[in-house]
């Protein structure tokens, strides 16, 4: 699976955008969605979605494959494989069968997830220095 930066170059806007490219409730949708502004889906899909923003699954959204984005917010189903390099949120509706890895996660009570879960840690700058103290 290839990750969000593969397509995009590492250019995040801003997920925060009120743009969203909508599958509404009622679309059956089969093939992979890159995109990189935000996405809401409302429908069922079957593929992979790569988003560089915000990926939205709302209650009656359904998603069969995987999912790259920097921040999801899941309120439907997905099964699947889901790396999300910041913020995870699982409503109280959400049903995900399949691994997570994310920065951050917040489930709410009586989200289900089959699954195991990598908490990655955020990306920090080290400093080593050459000099050794002695006591």
């Amino acid at each position: 699976m290839l990750k969000r930066k593969e397509f995009f170059g590492g250019n995040t806007p801003s997920s925060d955008s009120t743009n969203f490219n909508k599958i509404l409730s009622g679309t059956e949708f089969t093939g992979d969605i890159v995109s990189d502004t935000n996405v809401l889906i409302e429908g069922d899909i079957i593929g992979n979605v790569s988003c560089s923003g915000k990926v939205i699954i709302s209650s009656s959204g359904k998603l069969k494959g995987n999912l790259v984005c920097v921040n999801a917010e899941i309120d439907g189903t997905i099964h699947g494989e889901l790396t999300i390099e910041n913020l995870l949120t699982m409503r109280s509706t959400a049903r995900i069968k399949g691994d997570v890895q994310s920065t951050k996660l917040t489930i709410e009570e009586g989200a289900y997830f089959e699954g195991s879960c990598v908490m990655k840690s955020p990306m920090t700058t080290t400093t080593f220095t050459t000099e050794a103290e002695e006591d």
